[in-house]
């Protein structure tokens, strides 16, 4: 994966409400991401299967990440 589509990826996990994250099963999860990243461009088969990949194996991080972000919510 390019370092922006590195970026793109937890730009939109890192902005996408913690509890969305949390109620949708693995592979809707998978599914929702990649969809959010194919609207502002359109992506090629192998960048699709590249993003499939990645957020499988990076599921149980992002999963924690939204877990503390929705235990802990952010303070002005």
């Amino acid at each position: 994966m390019t370092p922006n589509m590195l970026r793109q990826f937890w730009s939109l996990v890192e902005t996408t409400q913690a509890s969305l994250l949390l109620s949708l099963d693995d592979r809707s999860l998978v599914q929702w991401l990649v969809r959010q990243l194919e609207t502002p461009e359109l992506l090629d088969r192998c960048q699709i299967d590249l993003y499939h990949q990645y957020i499988h194996a990076k599921l149980p991080l992002i999963r924690d990440l939204a877990g503390q972000r929705h235990e802990f919510p952010a303070r002005c």
